[in-house]
């Protein structure tokens, strides 16, 4: 079956799939005032999800996401890694989340076939963290990563949403961090939202910073895979760890954009930051309708845009990043 791609011969192998827009954290840059549901949630079904990842799977996809809000919040989320590592054609299963649940479930999500986890930490420091996350348990978040790390994940991932006056000065704490750890630390610029105007014109900075302080440090950077996300990776002979940069503003950022995104009230989104989602919950109900979705997959694809307009204040209807899963 043909594989996805589009008209600017970019093809798509990698799903970030949200499953729920809930979140028990109070991140200041995404709910500052916490989790409020709008009405009742309609979040997809596990049929729904199977659904889903049986049809990208169809048409290329070898890489899933589970994204959320907070993924793990979810009562089925072992049941949603299950499903994606039994899916024929996915070879990567991956997670982010703030990891509250982690230090208690790492192996058995590893288990059941999770091979990679992103973690967000946005800073080393517990006050800081506390700050920046509404949160208190920095330490438990700490602990669900050296979880991971013993339980063999490929993989494991730290993401600090970098902001300036708060966290953007710690880059030296968390080089310490991954010295003698093989973490990827992956600082990620702040992107304006349709709820975070004022703050990102507060506490947007640049990666450009962080990646010239590496390079004046030794650091140099490492290709990108064909299945890896939007990072520029930067590796050094004298730590176990690597340093990412996801910089959105910088030029040609969607030039080898991968990855496409599905809610989970079951809208795909060709970018994160355009339209206001192409419904699919209609061709969910039966695995009948599943060459009429991969149809539409295709359609859809044919219309998806040469690059983002975050550089003219356009952020489209993602109000937090919360709700298509980031």
């Amino acid at each position: 079956m043909t594989e996805l791609h589009d008209r600017f011969g970019r093809e798509f192998h990698y799903l970030r799939l949200s499953i729920t827009d809930a979140c028990n954290f109070k991140c200041q840059y995404c709910l500052p005032d916490g989790y409020r549901p709008d009405g009742k949630p309609r979040f997809m079904t596990l049929d729904e999800i199977r659904r889903v990842i049986t049809a990208f799977a169809q048409v290329g996809t070898r890489k899933i996401r589970i994204t959320g809000g907070e993924p793990t919040m979810r009562k089925d989320f072992s049941q949603v890694i299950e499903l994606a590592a039994n899916t024929p054609g996915v070879n990567t299963v991956a997670t982010t989340t703030n990891g509250y649940r982690l230090a208690a479930n790492a192996q058995r999500w590893f288990d059941l076939g999770l091979s990679q986890i992103n973690v967000s930490l946005d800073s080393m420091d517990e006050g800081l963290f506390r700050q920046i996350t509404g949160d208190g348990r920095q330490q438990l978040v700490l602990d669900g990563i050296e979880a991971a790390l013993d339980a063999g994940y490929r993989r494991v991932k730290i993401n600090v949403v970098l902001l300036k006056d708060l966290n953007a000065q710690q880059l030296p704490q968390f080089l310490d961090y991954i010295r003698r750890r093989p973490v990827d630390i992956r600082f990620i610029e702040l992107m304006e939202t349709g709820l975070g105007q004022d703050y990102f014109q507060k506490h947007h900075v640049s990666g450009q910073v962080i990646k010239q302080q590496l390079l004046a440090q030794g650091w140099r950077e490492d290709p990108r895979g064909p299945d890896d996300g939007p990072a520029q990776n930067f590796i050094h002979p004298d730590y176990a760890g690597r340093i990412g940069l996801i910089m959105p503003y910088a030029k040609d950022f969607c030039a080898t954009c991968n990855r496409l995104r599905v809610s989970s009230i079951g809208k795909l989104h060709l970018c994160l930051f355009t339209e206001c989602g192409i419904e699919l919950r209609d061709l969910l109900g039966h695995d009948d309708h599943q060459p009429q979705l991969i149809a539409r997959l295709h359609e859809q694809l044919r219309l998806k845009g040469a690059t983002h307009q975050l550089h003219q204040g356009l952020t489209g209807v993602t109000q937090h990043l919360a709700s298509i899963g980031g």
